[in-house]
């Protein structure tokens, strides 16, 4: 059966009409009771022509419709690669300081049979939980309780694993009263000197530097159809042109798709999604990130403290170099 109730973005309109028609098929065959040949060969047909369809808009994403669909509501947030990746999973809370942030979730558990501790942005999957976790922008006592993590972590001699999707730091008042800015400066510190293995993935948005204050690991990886810079599109276009009707072409020249930053070094790897977008193959993603996840762990076993620090801070002093030295 086709979903109707699937979100589409507007690139997809043309799909929507025919998974649509593709639904009133298969309501009539099933309040009828039977499924006649003409009608199993149209719904055949239907499904052929939307999955070409489908596969064709995919193939040709734009950075502004890459957006579009790292930002897709139905796009897998942390709880769900927590729950899939994750077993025996204990939630950590709160920063010792303030209070609770609900935006980055964070705690113990196993990674293939592996302790280790995990760290990522949470948006929540509908309204209730997304003013919960405010929409994945953390507030300060968000990061201060990221470091007091990465600090259990560095004490227990345990792997961290961060999934980064935020569209950027909370710019509340009350964020900015509380060092918003100290704190995601002495999140990225942390990160930078954390002296286990990190690895970090961008799953869907990675905005600002409350991206990078998880983000700052051995391996950076990004999903296909994420996006990673250092401002939103719109948020660029209204500095440059004072118009945020212009963040298509903010992002195309921004280069916030996971080639661009594969190409200029500043990701690792970028993680293959599904035809469609892991929107509409959550269980296929996960998996793929889960192993690649595996694989840079394998690499970095054995690396002292001292070299995963200086791999780390070479890695990210190397961004922005010419190639020639300067």
């Amino acid at each position: 059966m086709s979903d109707p109730t699937r979100t589409y973005l507007d690139f997809e309109r043309p799909l929507a009409e025919l998974e649509a028609k593709i639904e009133e098929l298969e309501s009539l065959a099933g309040s009828s009771g039977e499924d006649s040949p003409d009608t199993a060969e149209e719904t055949a047909r239907l499904r052929h022509k939307a999955n070409e369809q489908l596969a064709a808009l995919y193939s040709k994403l734009d950075p502004w419709r890459k957006t579009q669909v790292a930002r897709h509501p139905e796009r897998p947030h942390f709880r769900d690669y927590r729950k899939a990746l994750i077993e025996d999973f204990e939630e950590l809370c709160g920063d010792r300081r303030f209070s609770e942030d609900a935006a980055i979730v964070g705690g113990l558990g196993r990674f293939r049979g592996r302790s280790v501790v995990v760290i990522g942005h949470e948006k929540g999957h509908d309204t209730e939980t997304r003013i919960k976790h405010n929409f994945g922008m953390a507030r300060p006592e968000g990061y201060r309780k990221a470091i007091r993590l990465m600090d259990m972590a560095e004490k227990f001699d345990l792997p961290v694993l961060t999934f980064v999707d935020t569209a950027g730091a909370y710019p509340g008042l009350g964020a900015e009263e509380r060092g918003q800015s100290e704190a995601i400066a002495r999140s990225t510190e942390r990160c930078i000197n954390l002296g286990t293995p990190l690895i970090s993935t961008v799953t869907g948005e990675g905005g600002s530097g409350g991206a990078v204050a998880l983000a700052s690991g051995n391996v950076v990886m990004m999903l296909e159809h994420s996006i990673y810079s250092v401002i939103s599109p719109e948020g660029c276009a209204s500095i440059l042109w004072k118009d945020s009707a212009r963040a298509k072409d903010a992002a195309v020249a921004m280069k916030v798709t996971a080639p661009d930053l594969l190409e200029l070094k500043i990701v690792d790897e970028v993680i293959p999604e599904p035809i469609g977008g892991a929107h509409r193959h959550p269980a296929e993603i996960m998996r793929a990130v889960g192993n690649a996840i595996e694989k840079h762990l394998i690499a970095l076993d054995g690396q002292s403290p001292e070299a995963l620090r200086k791999q780390r801070r070479e890695r990210f002093l190397a961004i922005g170099r010419m190639e020639n030295g300067g």
